[in-house]
């Protein structure tokens, strides 16, 4: 039998929880410098309807680079502002709701 979702009431396989989730959500994209010259790019915005495990792993795969989750914010090592926002767009968010600064 298969597992239903608890927010829309649908099977599993069937569910559109993400893909609404993904069209509604404002994200913030940002460089940081932090200790020692390191540059980070932070994502901010991303709602918990959101898989930001798999996401995480398909931002560090695509751009070769490390990172991590913390609380609702991804963060990932390096300055990638443009290419996460392409990225985003590719999974399926706006690019209205997408706000990358790039300095």
């Amino acid at each position: 039998m298969e597992e239903i979702c608890n927010k829309c009431g649908l099977p599993k396989n069937l569910c559109v929880c993400q893909d609404i989730a993904k069209e509604s959500q404002k994200i913030k994209i940002r460089w940081d410098a932090r200790r020692f010259g390191k540059v980070v790019t932070s994502i901010r915005g991303l709602e918990k309807d959101v898989d930001l495990e798999a996401l995480t792993k398909e931002l560090k795969r695509n751009l070769a680079c490390g990172g991590t989750i913390k609380g609702n914010e991804i963060i990932l090592q390096g300055k990638h502002v443009k290419k996460v926002k392409e990225i985003l767009m590719k999974q399926g968010f706006k690019e209205e709701l997408i706000d990358a600064q790039d300095r």
